[in-house]
């Protein structure tokens, strides 16, 4: 049980292709030792709300969010709040068919995973993808923003990490596992995008790049390459940066785009997503001409590595929109 090793703040994961072929490679395993098991057989509608404890956090979370992305609601018996949001989070997980599995943790019972999620108050609602936890909101909350959050939820598993779901069968039998659904076959572009994180891996920033490219180049609307593209290059903007002369040029000079767009860079790489965000707002609306542009085209790059559905980048581009017009 490692949950303290995940990022828990909500901070740009710079490493989110590596973790997506990651992922993909563990549900894989985790389908073919199934399958060598004599498993494979549907879940039951039962089995996609389950309690877990501290003791069974790594094999009911962590391992599973490998397959499914795994929702998490902190509890308590004596949560009026609780008992209003719990029932509909059960409900909506039976209604999405195996795309989330909700875990329901009982904070009295489980203190040490309290503590090391972070919690403040309850309800809490975390999501667990690809090993990496998501906060999702606390406190009551409507339905329909509920859904919203699973949708974008879902849609980071499938498209990020290749997260396929379980297969259910409402006939099957309660208690008989979670299975993964079959998985797809190896895209054309597979072997390109592991080369590309062996890349990164070794500090080959510019081989990252190229492959990702290459990928682009036959696929441009391909996300994982267009990920990490975004990614792969920030990196190599701030690869031998002076971060405390960075700062200090952009203290000294409000009005350089350059020294603000450099400084952007560093935030983001920091996971000071807001503050990256709002520095070239702020930057777009002081400047004009050239430097305005290139403020705007640094921001557009930014939004790509944090994600279009991310709450952050819809409010930042809300934002960008009033300073343009």
């Amino acid at each position: 049980m490692q949950p303290r090793n995940m990022s828990m703040s909500g901070v740009v994961d710079l490493a989110a292709v590596k973790a997506a072929q990651e992922a993909k490679a563990k549900a894989e395993q985790a389908r073919a030792e199934t399958a060598r098991q004599g498993g494979g057989g549907a879940v039951s509608p039962a089995d996609l709300v389950i309690d877990v404890d501290e003791a069974g956090f790594e094999r009911d979370v962590l391992q599973r969010s490998t397959e499914v992305p795994v929702v998490i609601d902190f509890w308590a018996e004596w949560c009026e709040p609780c008992k209003q949001l719990s029932p509909v989070l059960e409900r909506l997980t039976v209604e999405y068919n195996g795309r989330i599995l909700l875990a329901k943790i009982d904070v009295d019972a489980n203190e040490m995973l309290m503590q090391q999620f972070g919690i403040q108050g309850i309800p809490a609602v975390f999501a667990v993808v690809a090993g990496q936890a998501l906060p999702l909101f606390q406190g009551a909350a409507g339905e329909a923003q509920i859904r919203q959050t699973l949708d974008q939820l879902v849609q980071v598993g499938e498209q990020r990490f290749g997260l396929t779901g379980l297969t259910v069968d409402p006939d099957a039998e309660p208690g008989g596992g979670v299975t993964a659904a079959p998985a797809e076959t190896a895209g054309p572009y597979d072997a390109l995008l592991e080369a590309a994180v062996r890349a990164l891996d070794s500090g080959d920033l510019a081989g990252a790049v190229q492959a990702y490219k290459n990928v682009l180049a036959d696929d441009p609307g391909n996300p994982e390459a267009t990920l990490g593209l975004a990614q792969a290059e920030l990196l190599q903007r701030v690869q031998g940066l002076d971060p405390q002369q960075v700062r200090k040029e952009a203290a000294d000079k409000p009005g350089d785009a350059a020294a603000q767009i450099a400084a952007a860079d560093l935030d983001l790489v920091g996971g000071h997503v807001e503050d990256a965000f709002g520095r070239l707002i702020e930057t777009v609306g002081r400047t004009a001409g050239d430097d305005r542009d290139a403020a705007r085209v640094r921001l557009l790059e930014l939004f790509e590595v944090v994600g279009a559905e991310d709450p952050r980048v819809i409010a930042a581009r809300r934002a960008l929109a009033r300073a343009l017009f």
